[in-house]
């Protein structure tokens, strides 16, 4: 969703250069100069927590290896693998452990346009049927566990189709090509709106987003972007108490009225430093949900090994 952005507020690029980096008008263009076979590995941690009051809940801290691997390339798309290893949930749990597993070797086939923003899972089919095998088995395992079908039936809906898989399962490659596909001035800041999926359903939510090339290396041919997102709250508020109220109406458990249901807001930040390859060196996305005395924080960092 994000690149609608970029294809909206960016013009066409220029492809009869290998530079990315121009520091004659200080501007970088983001794409993908990749070869076949060519493989760079990268360390992903993602941590998760609550925050209701003055009492944090709910921490997770997942650390895992992806191996990234160009498996083809034509004058329109690569084609890109990214294979899922060393999953480690940080917690000795052995339904933490085995649920965080079934990701473990897994294999997200991609595809990206030439410039290396990225298009659509290719696999999804083999990853959906892959991830049904695998929490059928864990409800076997661990039927004794309160609520195990409404859990594993909470993964498996994030593996149910290509559009959920792109939306909920693979966040970590959309954070990587974030910025692949346009061309970036030093110190310019570019502004729009981006429709963002709504995971509760119904229509996607409005967001404001600023890009910004923060800086320019050109001794080691790198460059910073940053990126800040933020969500309608009135759409995210009602989307949401829509969504609880429906749940708490099924089991007849009370409900606030509307205006007694406290605003949310949501903020995204994103950035990067890119080489002149098109390969991200680092990356660090924190998303932040807040309400009247409470926080929902995401941080994840992709890191080259």
């Amino acid at each position: 969703m994000k690149q609608l952005l970029l294809l909206a507020l960016t013009f066409l690029i220029s492809f009869t250069t290998f530079a990315q980096i121009n520091l004659e008008d200080s501007t970088m263009q983001v794409i993908g100069y990749w070869d076949k076979n060519e493989t760079q590995t990268y360390i992903i941690t993602n941590e998760k927590y609550r925050i209701s009051g003055t009492d944090t809940t709910q921490r997770e801290f997942v650390t895992y290896e992806v191996d990234v691997t160009i498996k083809d390339s034509t004058a329109n798309s690569y084609t890109i693998e990214w294979l899922y290893r060393n999953i480690d949930p940080g917690t000795d749990n052995p339904f933490a452990r085995k649920l965080a597993g079934i990701s473990d070797n897994m294999k997200v086939i991609i595809k990206t346009d030439e410039m290396g923003s990225f298009q659509e899972v290719v696999n999804w089919k083999e990853i959906r049927d892959e991830i049904k095998k695998a929490t059928a088995l864990l409800r076997k395992e661990f039927k004794h566990i309160p609520q195990i079908d409404e859990v594993t039936a909470k993964v498996e809906s994030m593996f149910s189709t290509k559009e959920a898989i792109q939306a909920q399962a693979i966040k970590d490659v959309q954070q990587f090509y974030t910025y692949h596909g346009a061309k970036y001035t030093l110190g310019e800041e570019v502004t729009g709106n981006l429709p963002i999926t709504n995971l509760l359903g119904g229509k996607p939510f409005n967001s404001e987003v600023t890009i910004l090339l923060d800086e320019i290396n050109s001794e080691d041919d790198n460059a910073i972007l940053r990126m800040w997102q933020t969500l309608d709250s009135k759409e995210l508020t009602d989307a949401t108490y829509a969504y609880l109220k429906q749940k708490a109406d099924k089991t007849g458990t009370a409900f606030p009225s509307r205006d007694k249901f406290p605003v949310l807001q949501n903020e995204t930040r994103t950035s990067a430093r890119i080489h002149g390859s098109g390969w991200v060196i680092f990356s660090r996305e924190t998303k932040e949900v807040t309400t009247e005395g409470a926080l929902a924080f995401e941080e994840r960092i992709i890191e080259i090994k």
